[in-house]
C-alpha cells in the first residue's frame, strides 16, 4: 500500500466502482514502456502521468519537427529541433513530479528489445510495421501485454495482446506488407484528432488492464473511422499456427525474429 497516495488529487479515480485507493495504488506501482513520442504515444504517455503511473519508459531517436506539433501533444514550438525524449521528458515531469521516467535515445532493434523486459505492459506507438512486428514477437515471447495500434488518414485502430492467452498481431497479420504498397502518416496525412482519440483509448486499456476492470480489446479489432464518426469491433481469433504464439510457432527465441531495421517515430 502506498502511503503517501494523494487521495484529493486522485479523488474523481478513488470513487470510481472498481477502483478505490487500491486501484489508484496499483497505478502508482505500474511500469509502462511507450514506444515512441509521436502522436500515438503523446496522448497515451500524458494521461497516464496524469493518471498516476509510477514508471514511463520512452524510446525515440527523432527530433521535434513543425509538421508534428498538430498531434504530437507533448511538444510545443519551443522543442523544435529537441529530441524528443527530451521534450517528453520536460512535459511528462511537469505533469507529473512523482513519475519516474526512463529515456532512450535509440532505434528499438533486436539488439536492445530486452529493455521491454523490466515493464510490466508495452504501448506500441510506432509508425512502421517493422516496429510493429519485431514489438508484438518480443512481447509474445517475453510474456509482456501489448497494446497495439495504428493510424492513417481518418482512421485508426486498437487491439490488445495477452500473450498466449489470445490473438496476437500476428495471428491477424502474419507477414509485414511489401514495401512501398502502404503509405505512411507522412505520405497519406493523418487528421490529428484520430491520433488523440486512438492514443487515448491505448491509454485506457493500460489502466484497465492494470486495475482489473472491465473487458479489454482483446480478441477483437477496434476499428474507428472519423470520417463516419464510428467505431466497429471485428472479431479475431488465435491462429493455431501462428509462427509466433502458436504450439506450431517457429519464432520461439529472440534469436529467431527476421532482423528489422526498424524507427521509432
Amino acid at each position: 500500500m502506498n502511503h503517501n497516495l494523494n487521495t484529493e488529487q486522485f479523488s474523481r479515480h478513488i470513487k470510481l466502482p472498481y477502483f478505490g485507493e487500491s486501484g489508484q495504488n496499483k497505478i502508482s506501482q505500474a511500469k509502462v514502456f511507450i514506444v515512441g513520442a509521436g502522436g500515438l504515444s503523446s496522448p497515451s504517455a500524458s494521461y497516464l502521468a496524469r493518471a498516476g503511473i509510477g514508471t514511463i519508459g520512452l524510446i525515440d531517436t527523432d527530433t521535434v519537427e513543425r509538421s508534428n506539433l498538430p498531434r504530437q501533444i507533448l511538444h510545443n514550438p519551443s522543442n523544435i529541433d529537441e529530441l524528443k525524449i527530451l521534450s517528453a521528458e520536460k512535459h511528462l515531469k511537469q505533469l507529473n513530479p512523482d513519475l519516474k521516467l526512463n529515456i532512450v535515445s535509440a532505434r528499438l532493434k533486436i539488439q536492445n528489445i530486452n529493455i521491454i523486459r523490466d515493464y510490466d505492459m508495452v504501448i506500441d506507438g510506432s509508425d512502421n510495421f517493422a516496429t510493429k512486428f519485431l514489438l508484438n514477437d518480443a512481447c509474445v515471447i517475453y510474456n509482456i501485454p501489448l497494446i497495439h495500434a495504428g493510424v492513417l488518414r481518418y482512421t485508426g485502430q486498437v487491439m490488445s495482446i495477452l500473450p498466449h492467452k489470445t490473438a496476437c498481431y500476428r495471428c491477424v497479420f502474419p507477414e509485414p506488407p511489401p514495401p512501398d504498397t502502404i503509405p505512411t502518416c507522412e505520405q497519406a496525412g493523418i487528421l490529428n484528432t484520430v491520433a488523440g482519440i486512438i492514443g487515448l483509448v491505448q491509454a485506457t486499456e493500460v489502466i484497465k488492464l492494470i486495475i482489473g476492470a472491465g473487458e479489454l480489446l482483446t480478441n477483437r479489432l477496434l476499428v474507428f473511422d472519423a470520417l463516419e464518426m464510428t467505431f466497429r469491433n471485428i472479431a479475431i481469433k488465435r491462429n493455431n499456427v501462428c509462427p509466433v504464439c502458436s504450439a506450431k510457432a517457429t519464432i520461439k527465441t529472440i534469436r529467431d525474429i527476421q532482423s528489422f531495421d526498424s524507427e521509432c517515430r
